[in-house]
């Protein structure tokens, strides 16, 4: 019977810690719709303090946090939002800004950094004199670390460069900060200089930092007004959340200062994979998100290496046929890292040896 699990799937499959299910046992609720639950206001203020924001909601996902924020700004119908054409919000978020908000996506391209070049950015931006036929550009997305890129970090001067682009324009700036924690630690930049030029950041609380559930946006103080509004219309206003908010502080003290450990976890990882046959990891690798490419010639895929591993008990999840993802958290020891890379060694070697290379 199996009794180890390594689980890989992601960063949002950590499991509350002791510590976070006392804090939320004990929490200090009341009814936030009604805008009085003091453990949610204690997060949001010490979100919005550390990004150098004046106010801070707590919405129940990533997801909805990034739509809520791009409503926000986008507050007309047929605006228009230009952003990576391999990023979270445009590809995996049920083109909910499209169906629900009425506004249009202004895809240009990502590089393999998971920036934009400058150039592209500002020659998408409609020209006004435009407007009887295009939409009108309203907003700039970014996304640090941008996971489709391999968990890469957008610099502080770039996110800046892209920020004047925007004022120029009359454009506001959203960073979808899933994991800008992540980014703050591989760079050594404090988060609040990664976020100086944004207009609104949306940060995840179940990704790199553990917390069981949410996301918190931040901006300005009549920003996250009308955002309040906006949770509510979109069925995210909830009640006694200090439960949840509860476990989430937990996370902020305890496991930010993780992050650098779940880095050399995925480093560790990856060099001990470029010694195996038959696969490859691309550097640089920067954070916590290793993509695993298995080579031509090697008489195996995706699906069945997962399939072998998730019998030994490690779960991943295949990009492609070709592609495997790992994503690293606080909740994976150096131990599960040798043990992965010696059932990888086992699978491989084994697929290998059975079409005769």
């Amino acid at each position: 019977m199996m009794t180890r699990i390594v689980d890989l799937r992601s960063d949002t499959v950590t499991k509350p810690t002791e510590a976070m299910r006392a804090a939320m046992a004990s929490a200090e609720v009341d009814d936030d719709v009604l805008g009085n639950d003091p453990t949610a206001f204690r997060l949001e203020a010490e979100m919005a303090k550390i990004m150098g924001k004046e106010a801070g909601l707590f919405v129940p996902s990533g997801t909805m946090g990034n739509l809520i924020s791009v409503l926000t700004h986008c507050d007309i119908r047929g605006s228009e939002v230009i952003l990576g054409d391999n990023c979270h919000i445009h590809i995996y978020e049920n083109g909910g800004i499209a169906t629900i908000g009425g506004v249009h996506p202004r895809p240009v391209k990502n590089n393999d950094d998971g920036t934009m070049d400058i150039d592209l950015i500002e020659a998408a931006i409609r020209d006004p004199r435009g407007e009887i036929v295009y939409p009108t550009t309203r907003l700039i997305c970014l996304e640090n670390t941008h996971a489709n890129s391999g968990g890469r970090c957008l610099s502080a001067e770039y996110t800046d460069r892209v920020g004047e682009v925007a004022k120029k324009h009359g454009l506001k700036l959203h960073i979808d900060g899933a994991r800008i924690f992540n980014a703050s630690a591989a760079l050594g930049v404090p988060v609040d200089r990664l976020t100086r030029a944004a207009d609104s950041v949306s940060v995840c609380l179940s990704k790199g930092l553990g917390a069981p559930v949410g996301s918190v946006i931040v901006g300005s103080k009549s920003f996250i007004a009308k955002a309040r509004r906006l949770r509510k219309t979109l069925g995210g206003g909830m009640r006694q959340i200090g439960i949840l908010c509860a476990a989430a502080l937990v996370a902020l003290q305890d496991n930010v200062v993780n992050l650098e450990s779940d880095h050399k976890k995925a480093k560790l990882f990856a060099d001990g994979l470029n010694q195996i046959k038959g696969l490859r990891v691309d550097d640089p690798l920067e954070t916590n998100i290793v993509y695993i490419e298995i080579e031509e010639g090697s008489h195996t895929n995706a699906g069945k290496i997962c399939k072998e591993l998730e019998d030994r008990g490690i779960l991943l999840i295949p990009e492609s046929l070709s592609r495997l993802r790992v994503v690293f958290h606080h909740q994976i020891s150096e131990n599960d890292v040798q043990y992965t890379l010696s059932c990888f060694q086992q699978v491989v070697n084994g697929m290998q040896n059975e079409n005769g290379n």
